[in-house]
C-alpha cells in the first residue's frame, strides 16, 4: 500500500498577493508551486492536493453584485460560487501539474473532483462570521460595501486592507472520502476539497442542502487526511514557517514543536484567527488524532529536510 500524503494549497500557491490576479498570472504560478512538487511526486506517494479559493470566491461574489446591478442576472449563492471555484481552479492545477509532469518526463493521471463537506447548520460559527473571502479593500470601500450589501469586513491581521468575512463553520465530514482513498491508493494525484469543500448539511432523511458558509481549507483538510489514514500532512502557505509574536521586535519563528506546545500558543493568542490559527489548529488535529508529522512551510521549501514548522509527537 503506498504512502499517503495530504498538501493543502494556501492562496500563494494560486496567486501572488502582489499581483492582479489574472488567469495567465494564477497559471504561472499554479504551475511553479506544482513544480515544488517534484520530490513527493518522484517517491511515488498517493499525492492529495487540496486547495483554498478565498480570493477567487470573492471576485465571483463581487461578479454576482455587478451582474445584478447591471442586467439583473440572479446572484449565485455562496454554496454555488465555492463549487463554482472548484471546478476552474481545480482544473488549473490539473492542467498545470500535468505540464510539470510532462516536462520531467513522469507518467502519472491527475484528476480533480467536486466535493462536499458536510457541516453543522447549529453551529455556532453562522452567529460570528470569520473567514476572510475575497480582495483587500481600503476602509472606505469597506464601508460602502458593507452598506450596500449587509457584508461584513475585517482588518487584515497584516494591516494590508480590509476583507469581507463569511460564516466558517467546522467540517464534519468529506463525502467523497473513500473514493479519493482508493484512487489516491492507485497512483492517480488527486485534487479534492477545494476552497474546503462545498458546505451542505444533511436532514434526518438523508436529504443534502446547501448552506451559506465557506469552510477552512486547512481544517478540511486536515480531516479528510485524518478520515483516510494519511501518513503526510503539508500545508503551504507564503511564509517558510510559523512565528510567535509576529510582527514584533521579538518575533521568532518555529521550528520542531510538540502538540502540547502548540496547543499553549494557541491558546495564548499567539496566530491570526483568519490566518496562521486555522493552519496550526488543522496541522496539531491531524498529529494528534494521527501521531504523524504536520508540516507549515512555503512551497519552495518542500526540498529541504526539516523544513518549515513541524508539529510532532516526541
Amino acid at each position: 500500500m503506498r504512502e499517503i500524503a495530504v498538501v493543502a494549497f494556501g492562496g500563494n500557491a494560486l496567486q501572488k498577493g502582489n499581483e492582479g490576479g489574472s488567469i495567465e498570472q494564477q497559471e504561472q504560478v499554479v504551475y511553479e508551486t506544482c513544480e515544488n512538487l517534484l520530490e513527493l511526486i518522484k517517491k511515488d506517494v498517493g499525492l492529495i492536493i487540496t486547495h483554498g479559493n478565498g480570493p477567487q470566491v470573492g471576485t465571483i461574489l463581487l461578479q454576482n453584485e455587478a451582474g445584478y446591478e447591471l442586467y439583473k442576472l440572479p446572484k449565485k449563492p455562496i454554496d454555488v460560487a465555492v463549487a463554482d471555484s472548484q471546478g476552474w481552479i481545480g482544473y488549473m492545477i490539473d492542467r498545470q501539474l500535468r505540464n510539470v509532469l510532462n516536462d520531467n518526463g513522469i507518467k502519472k493521471d491527475v484528476v480533480a473532483l467536486v466535493t462536499q463537506v458536510l457541516v453543522d447548520r447549529n453551529d455556532p460559527a453562522f452567529e460570528k462570521p470569520t473567514k476572510p473571502v475575497g480582495r483587500f479593500f481600503v476602509k472606505e470601500e469597506a464601508d460602502l460595501l458593507a452598506k450596500a450589501n449587509g457584508w461584513q469586513f475585517v482588518e487584515d491581521a497584516r494591516k494590508r486592507g480590509w476583507r469581507r468575512v463569511v460564516p466558517s463553520p467546522k467540517p464534519m465530514e468529506i463525502e467523497n472520502k473513500d473514493l479519493v482513498k482508493s484512487l489516491a491508493e492507485q497512483g492517480y494525484i488527486v485534487i479534492t476539497c477545494g476552497g474546503g469543500g462545498i458546505p451542505v448539511f444533511r436532514h434526518e432523511n438523508n436529504y443534502l442542502e446547501a448552506i451559506e458558509a465557506v469552510i477552512d481549507k486547512d481544517l478540511a483538510s486536515s480531516l479528510l487526511a485524518r478520515e483516510i489514514d494519511a501518513t503526510n500532512f503539508y500545508i503551504l502557505t507564503d511564509v517558510e514557517k510559523a512565528y510567535i509574536n509576529f510582527n514584533k521586535p521579538e518575533q521568532k519563528a518555529l521550528d520542531a514543536i510538540t502538540p502540547e506546545e502548540a496547543k499553549s500558543y494557541l491558546e495564548n493568542g499567539e496566530f491570526g484567527a483568519g490566518s496562521m490559527g486555522p493552519k496550526v489548529q488543522a496541522a496539531l488535529s491531524f498529529t494528534e488524532e494521527s501521531g504523524h508529522e504536520a508540516i507549515i512551510t512555503s512551497s519552495d521549501q518542500l526540498k529541504f529536510e526539516n523544513c518549515g514548522t513541524r508539529i510532532r509527537v516526541k
